[in-house]
């Protein structure tokens, strides 16, 4: 039985010669992650011991990564407390992989697990947050749960009644032209097989753009494969999955590379031409309202948002700065910066980024969630237009109902910053 790549990892992870699309299983968990929100999955966690006079302790402390990065520093005495609450338990279960508020290991959770090495190929990861997604760009298959699937999962170390989803195949064919990049190709697929195109599917994606496209593009691609409604997106490992991983995440164990079975069964396949690509942007408020960006040019922006954990790698930085360096952020526009983690703020400022970013006028912020949360820094005033490198933009996104929220690639993040309206980075780069 020929199968995907997901079907593949969950045989192998379950011990299983085959599974099939539908059925249901009961797979090992590699690496369970959760952010502030841990503090609901600690009173889930304990309401399943309780009145059985067995101690509350996790089924292995060195699967379990908890990530500070929603409202940090916290904004409330509410936050505060529950993050106190997390670092109790952490202390007391000897959770090692845990970030806290800090400048030297702190960042999004989605970047602190791939960069710090957490993620391998072949891993069954689950997390508290819908991105987890993002994972599968390191061949993992990583989907989000709730809160009491969490707690069962600390307390058994398997993630329960998991149907094995079918996959959609993404073969994206040629190279991306200068000025468009990685977020441009996933919001194009995003329209292409609309918001709900996905649901409970596996997004598998393939071809010489994806070959050649760097880790940071392909967290990209599997960040937003849930806005297609995806359970997970993938990127089956390959060389580059490999580089990344050695130089950049210091991992030295043995990795384990496969790929899908040579006729392998798709629910659908979708080819696209990465050649004949434009700069695209999300308009509200729905993240499959696409447009090419010549036909939203002219849109007045208040407020620019770069980062995230979509698009705050140092790539994403590198390429606002060389835009916006010896120029300025235009008047009544307001751009503001959130790298992805401490390292990349701290490699950004090694190398000129964010002074290049501040000259012109950006403020530049802590790593965190920020106005992408829509409650912590960065809220829109009634009626404002933002311009973001997130991932969503449904109405009352980044705080306020009233305002407008457009998604779009650093690029014409960095260009619009300068004009104040929304434009086309091609013009400037």
């Amino acid at each position: 039985m020929a199968m995907t790549y997901v079907q593949k990892l969950l045989a192998r992870a379950c011990g299983r010669p085959t599974v099939a699309v539908g059925d249901v299983l009961e797979p090992p968990v590699h690496l369970a992650m959760s952010h502030e929100n841990g503090a609901l999955v600690i009173n889930q966690f304990h309401e399943i011991f309780a009145g059985t006079n067995r101690a509350a302790k996790v089924w292995d402390p060195d699967r379990i990564a908890i990530i500070f990065d929603h409202r940090v520093p916290a904004e409330s005495s509410k936050t505060a407390t529950n993050q106190k609450k997390v670092r109790e338990f952490v202390g007391q279960q000897g959770i090692r992989k845990f970030h806290d508020v800090r400048g030297d290991v702190g960042g999004i959770c989605h970047q602190i697990l791939p960069e710090n090495g957490y993620v391998r190929p072949g891993m069954v990861l689950v997390g508290t947050d819908s991105h987890t997604t993002t994972h599968g760009a390191l061949g993992a298959f990583a989907f989000g749960i709730g809160a009491t699937e969490m707690a069962a999962v600390w307390t058994l170390g398997r993630a329960l009644n998991i149907e094995v989803p079918g996959t959609i195949r993404v073969d994206v064919n040629g190279a991306l032209r200068p000025g468009v990049y990685a977020k441009d190709l996933i919001l194009h697929l995003i329209r292409t097989i609309t918001a709900e195109g996905a649901n409970y599917k596996v997004i598998e994606f393939h071809g010489e753009a994806i070959r050649t496209m760097p880790t940071s593009g392909r967290l990209v691609l599997c960040n937003m494969s849930v806005e297609a409604g995806a359970t997970a997106g993938v990127v089956p490992p390959d060389d580059e999955t490999e580089r990344y991983l050695r130089v950049h995440a210091g991992v030295q164990e043995p990795l384990e590379m496969f790929g899908p079975d040579p006729g392998a069964e798709y629910d659908r396949v979708v080819t696209i031409d990465a050649s004949g690509l434009e700069p695209q942007v999300a308009c509200p408020h729905t993240v499959d309202n696409v447009k090419a960006v010549g036909e939203v040019r002219g849109r007045k922006v208040h407020q620019i948002v770069l980062g995230s954990c979509t698009n705050g790698r140092l790539d994403d930085l590198e390429v606002a700065a060389r835009i916006l360096k010896g120029r300025r952020v235009a008047d009544g526009t307001r751009m503001i910066v959130f790298p992805a983690s401490w390292r990349i703020y701290r490699e950004a400022m090694q190398l000129g980024y964010l002074a290049d970013l501040a000259n012109a006028g950006a403020v530049v912020c802590n790593p965190g969630c920020g106005p992408c949360l829509g409650v912590h820094q960065g809220a829109l005033g009634d009626g404002e237009t933002a311009l973001a490198t997130t991932n969503r933009n449904f109405k009352g996104r980044m705080g306020n109902p009233t305002g407008e929220v457009y998604l779009c690639s650093s690029a014409v993040a960095a260009a619009s910053a300068i004009t104040g309206v929304i434009s086309d980075p091609r013009g400037v780069i």
